[in-house]
């Protein structure tokens, strides 16, 4: 710990760079290290952050007695046995989305945390989308009524050259428009809907010349008796869309992504004036709502925050491996029923 700061790290400097832009913001930690094998990632980083050390190797990195906590940001396939290595070594971890790409690998990191008594947390950031806490407020207070329909739709673009890489391999990357894309969107019907019982589903690639497939096709049955569609697609060109609907005996509410487009509920004292009063407040998303109320505050600097305070406060992270297992598990739990042509329970 330096300067009486919580230490920051991270290793992958792809979208680890918003976890680097979040650690070196928080007034209660201080960005001492990234690390990556490229170079010129390293270089930018060095330019960016003033002081902060920089690593080519993982190794030394575990060697740096001022890193407290540590983001895992490498390939999804990587992530179980990189966060383990780190808990080893004394560091808390926040893993990128998803925690890995079989559940069997992630609770490895679950293991090793309890072990070592370290934290662990999942960046699932979207969750902390302004407008879905009135959602989850709505549902949980039963002004939705009982859940009847979700309706999920990632409707995104990724050109060929993003495949170039480890995109769009089964063994890091687990999978395609699913397991990458629409991993964030599982977490949320879960989170929203409730546990699933079963799942439908085909798949197949379509715009790509890659390993995994590019859209699936889903049908969710939940314990609760309600049900949904699912579809997860890297072929709507240009990218057009992230729906998020669910409808009750009690109402209706729509939203894109972290933009509110419906918001319907029996039991108003003025529908109408209800929807309008969360329209203007949710309506252009979560930078609209961060600038009109300061205590909001949305994405990957959202969850930076939530681990560096559950070191300090010594309490568990918003969400644990295991939270973060349900959503491995379903989206495993589709690619099985595509392929077997089955429906497949949980």
């Amino acid at each position: 710990m330096k300067n009486s700061k919580i230490g920051y790290a991270v290793v992958g400097l792809g979208i680890g760079m918003a976890h680097a832009d979040a650690a070196y913001e928080y007034d209660k930690c201080e960005l001492v290290a990234v690390c990556d094998i490229n170079k010129d990632r390293l270089k930018k980083a060095s330019e960016k952050y003033a002081g902060v050390k920089c690593y080519e190797s993982f190794d030394e990195l575990l060697l740096d007695k001022e890193v407290d906590i540590l983001s895992i940001c490498l390939p999804s396939g990587m992530h179980a046995d990189y966060s383990v290595k780190a808990l080893e070594a004394g560091k808390h971890v926040l893993v990128e989305k998803p925690v890995d790409i079989t559940v069997e690998a992630a609770m490895k990191i679950d293991e090793c945390a309890r072990r070592t008594g370290l934290k662990a947390g999942v960046i699932h950031q979207n969750r902390n989308n302004a407008l879905m806490k009135p959602i989850k407020d709505a549902i949980d207070s039963g002004r939705l009524g009982k859940l009847v329909l979700g309706t999920f739709a990632v409707k995104w673009h990724r050109e060929q050259h993003y495949y170039e890489g480890w995109h769009g391999t089964w063994d890091m990357d687990g999978g395609g428009s699913l397991m990458n894309q629409a991993v964030h969107t599982v977490d949320l019907m879960q989170w929203l809907m409730g546990d699933v019982e079963s799942v439908s589903s085909k798949m197949g690639i379509y715009g790509h010349d890659i390993e995994t497939e590019d859209l699936t096709t889903s049908v969710v049955s939940f314990k609760n008796g309600a049900c949904a569609t699912f579809v997860s697609t890297t072929c709507a060109y240009p990218g057009i869309s992230t729906e998020i609907c669910l409808y009750g005996t009690g109402g209706s509410i729509e939203a894109d992504a972290d933009k509110l487009k419906l918001w319907k509920l029996t039991d108003s004292w003025d529908i109408d004036e209800e929807e309008a009063e969360m329209l203007e407040k949710y309506g252009e998303g979560n930078l609209s709502a961060e600038k009109d109320d300061p205590d909001i505050v949305c994405g990957h600097k959202s969850m930076i925050i939530d681990i560096v305070d559950a070191v300090i406060e010594n309490r568990e992270p918003q969400i644990s491996i295991k939270e973060a297992c349900k959503s491995v598990r379903i989206v495993n739990a589709v690619y099985e029923s595509a392929r077997t042509g089955k429906t497949v329970t949980l």
